[in-house]
């Protein structure tokens, strides 16, 4: 009975040393480390001139007719000045910041406020639309405290994080939460491995460090799911991958991004079957850049690489990450599986932002640019669903619609969609063009219904409906 006794009172002491241990990892308050690193987070402001011309005619020319040139010149520009907030922080004592590029694009002038109360203007070192990543320097000789970077690879789910920023223009505000996921892709950037948080994040947070428990920064604060605020879904940058941006930000004011010259999709279970795999991984490359280092160390259309650099690619979307980070000029190995075995191929990686495939998307992302138009009514602005959008989205193939490229902030569905989205149907009638839903607003407007409802795909290329009431 003893001895019984005596094994009880052991689990006992044993059960209780691990929770008093365990529990250790429990913050009792947030307060010292959130005074520690206040300092070293900053409040973004931004203002940015935007023209826009004014129709002196009650009336739309179509698109494509020759009276839209020789007219256009007509429409009054007028200038106004828009604002806008963000976060960021130090990470050097001179007066390096760090922030999202989308905070401080096309911005006239730049107001950094330290502390609460000092302000500076800050110049762009360089900026990095892909990653969505800038940095900055404060125009001023004085020292600030900077904080240091931490390694996000070793942030696990269910980490205690701290979230610091100016949402709402609020100024430094502290939110806590755990690391809900790792490997988040939402379709924001080229470049995705976010880390998604519960820890609160508003409008205005964009830019702003999230810090694991010893005041090191894992992340920075990028985007949120819900237009209206946070709803507990946030996203950051890894720290390790913004630092390989930052730092050439930093010494070449621009990015240098290793290329490897493949266009690639993911490995079904089909394909793997076919091709003898043991299960789906890898990247299927669909085809190969004419002169690219892919050409020229022998990979073909149809390959599957299965290993990048002695990284394993588990999917698809693993590669373009891995091989971006890789150094320019370095020869890398990749295991590739053809003909249903394991070959290795030599690669010397190219320069992305030198190659033809990067010009092609940058002149691609300017004619969608170009290919703009406004809908008054709604006051957004759209472009034409393409083909290739379809095929990039899943969408079924004879789907035709408008995808939202801008969504001014008087717009009536400011608050309903969000950029990107598709509009597919206005009153139950099929849209496939600009001119289509500028009719059935048109229509709308002068009757007394006033409210029009649209057919949408949204970001997660989920189909709804929603009801718009126009002013």
């Amino acid at each position: 009975m003893r001895k019984i006794k005596i094994i009880f009172v052991t689990i006992v002491l044993s059960f209780t040393f691990s929770f008093s241990v365990n529990s250790k990892t429990t913050p009792i308050s947030f307060a010292d480390l959130a005074e520690k690193l206040m300092p070293s987070v900053v409040n973004i402001s931004t203002t940015t001139t935007v023209v826009t011309n004014t129709n002196p005619f009650p009336f739309q020319f179509p698109p494509g007719s020759p009276f839209e040139d020789m007219f256009k010149e007509f429409g009054t520009p007028q200038e106004r000045k828009s604002a806008a907030l963000g976060s960021g922080f130090i990470i050097d004592e001179k007066g390096i910041v760090v922030t999202n590029n989308h905070v401080i694009q096309d911005a006239d002038d730049i107001i950094v406020r330290v502390n609460g109360d000092r302000e500076f203007k800050a110049k762009v070192l360089g900026a990095d639309p892909l990653m969505d990543i800038a940095v900055l320097k404060l125009e001023t000789d004085e020292k600030f405290v900077p904080v240091a970077f931490g390694d996000s690879d070793k942030a696990r789910i269910g980490d205690w994080v701290l979230a610091i920023g100016n949402p709402f223009g609020l100024g430094g505000t502290v939110t806590a939460g755990i690391i809900s996921a790792r490997n988040r892709s939402i379709g924001l950037s080229r470049y995705e491995d976010f880390i998604q948080t519960d820890a609160s994040i508003n409008s205005g947070n964009s830019g702003g460090p999230l810090f694991d428990m010893e005041g090191n920064v894992i992340g920075i604060n990028t985007a949120i799911l819900g237009r209206n605020g946070s709803i507990g879904i946030g996203f950051s940058i890894p720290s390790n991958s913004a630092q390989i941006v930052i730092k050439q930000l930093i010494e070449f004011g621009e990015t240098k991004r290793g290329w490897l010259g493949v266009r690639i999709q993911d490995v079904t279970k089909e394909i793997a079957e076919v091709e003898k795999l043991d299960k789906a991984r890898g990247a299927l490359v669909a085809s190969v850049a004419e002169n690219s280092p892919s050409e020229k160390a022998g990979i073909q259309a149809g390959d599957i690489i299965l290993e990048f650099n002695g990284e394993k690619i588990n999917q698809m979307k693993e590669l373009p990450a891995i091989v971006a980070r890789t150094e320019v000029g370095k020869k890398v190995e990749v295991k590739i599986w053809r003909d249903k075995k394991e070959i290795i191929k030599n690669v010397i990686l190219g320069r992305l932002e030198t190659s033809d495939d990067f010009k092609i998307s940058k002149n691609k992302e300017s004619e969608q640019q170009n290919n703009e138009e406004i809908i008054e009514s709604l006051k957004i602005a759209v472009r034409t669903l393409t083909k290739e959008d379809i095929k990039n989205r899943n969408l079924p193939n004879q789907t035709t619609g408008l995808v939202i490229t801008k969504i001014a902030k008087n717009s009536p569905l400011v608050n309903s969609i969000e950029i990107n989205s598709i509009i597919v149907e206005a009153q139950k009638k099929k849209i496939r063009s600009a001119d289509d839903l500028r009719d059935i607003t048109k229509e709308i407007l002068n009757s007394n219904q006033k409210t029009v409802l649209l057919a949408i795909y949204n970001n997660q290329n989920q189909r709804r409906y929603i009801g718009v009431k126009l002013n």
